[in-house]
């Protein structure tokens, strides 16, 4: 792959915000493609008649701007290349690197002459002072990884289907991994990606000094992807296993893994009282690839690693997704969009003789979405290679058709 690979929902999105009165917040883990979005944009604006010298590109990470250490040599650092005569279209990579960053971001903001646009790795330029200070000024564009159907593309054809998807969760989603041939090569990569999170995004930020319990913490998260999980439940098994670890600080370090975009939170909601509940929650991992990196191959998980990747597509389309407590049952995702709920059950195979209590595996899959009275889409989704089919209006699809929609 020698072109960049083409990321059209995320490009479409900067476009439509072109010249609009906001700041452009793109979001995402490490490495999946936040810098390679501002390539494909740039690229664009030139087709459109933009001129090289209209174009301010930085990115803090890189040694050349290390000096900039303030807000205030960043602004001037950019101030000074900015034409008078047309707009400037100014581009900050990994912009929570500098101190008070939002002062010079919100300095540039209030010039009549600049598109402003910025990315970080973790959500704490969200928070506090930024979301005080940049309040109404800014519109968010939440980046993931590579969908399924970014990874058949970039591919370049659909044929063997089942064994892609095997490629896309061992192989990772992560865009550069796709230029890794080798096994190893690509296990180096996703080290470095965990490394750089873990001890960049989340040590050196919250003045972690117990790296081993905050790497236990994870593999557990990891471990546990689509079970519902708490602070204090965690903190116990680590106890068990002998660790001195608190609640408070499990609490902590969860959070400091979802601010770093590395694991998601799925909270849980009451279907019948319309409400989010604040006890248990489950929670996903960006990218399967860092899992296996971490856990190796556990081929029981299939299910919940389907799950898994079910919530981040539901993400990527532009959905809030909890999970659903209908109740004494449980809905995997209730998504809310714009034009209201829907539900799925997620399932990795519903073929199977009938249980001891004469109940099929479908049957029980489909329990917990024919308890919803209401109107709203059901769907259940597994990897099964049948007929689209309907259970008293439940829609049964593949998953990998689903995926590739």
């Amino acid at each position: 792959m020698t072109e960049l690979l083409s990321r059209p929902e995320y490009l479409e999105q900067l476009i439509s915000f072109r010249d609009k009165q906001l700041i452009k917040v793109v979001t995402g883990i490490r490495r999946c493609g936040k810098s390679t979005l501002f390539d494909l944009y740039t690229d664009y604006l030139k087709k459109q008649g933009v001129e090289d010298r209209q174009i301010i590109r930085l990115n803090l990470e890189y040694p050349e701007f290390h000096d900039l250490q303030t807000y205030m040599q960043l602004y001037d650092f950019i101030k000074v290349q900015l034409q008078d005569d047309c707009m400037n279209y100014v581009f900050i990579d990994e912009v929570q690197t500098v101190p008070e960053f939002q002062k010079a971001v919100d300095g540039l903001f209030v010039r009549k002459n600049c598109d402003v646009y910025v990315t970080g790795s973790n959500a704490y330029i969200l928070s506090g002072e930024l979301a005080t200070l940049l309040s109404g000024r800014y519109v968010e564009i939440k980046m993931l990884p590579l969908s399924f159907k970014e990874y058949i593309s970039a591919l370049g054809e659909k044929t063997d289907l089942i064994l892609k998807y095997r490629s896309y969760l061992e192989n990772s989603s992560f865009p550069y991994a796709l230029e890794l041939s080798k096994k190893k090569d690509i296990r180096a990569y996703l080290g470095s990606i965990f490394d750089s999170v873990i001890l960049k995004d989340i040590v050196a930020r919250k003045k972690i000094s117990d790296v081993a319990t905050l790497q236990s913490v994870t593999r557990f998260a990891f471990d546990n992807i689509g079970n519902l999980t708490s602070a204090t439940s965690i903190a116990n098994t680590l106890i068990s296993g002998g660790r001195k670890i608190s609640v408070h600080t499990v609490e902590n370090y969860l959070e400091a893994l979802t601010d770093s975009f590395i694991l998601y939170k799925a909270g849980r909601y009451d279907v019948r009282g319309k409400q989010q509940l604040v006890t248990g929650a489950k929670y996903y991992v960006s990218d399967i690839g860092l899992r296996y990196y971490l856990l190796g191959n556990k081929k029981s998980d299939a299910g919940h690693i389907l799950e898994n990747i079910v919530y981040l597509e539901l993400l990527r389309r532009g959905y809030e997704v909890h999970v659903g407590k209908i109740g004494s049952a449980e809905v995997d995702f209730i998504a809310i969009g714009e034009e209201g709920e829907e539900y799925y059950q997620v399932a990795y195979t519903v073929i199977g003789e009938p249980g001891a209590d004469g109940k099929t595996v479908l049957d029980r899959e489909l329990v917990p979405l024919n308890a919803i009275r209401d109107h709203n889409p059901k769907y259940l989704l597994t990897m099964d290679f049948t007929s689209a089919a309907s259970h008293n209006g439940i829609k049964q699809i593949n998953a990998l058709d689903w995926l590739l929609e």
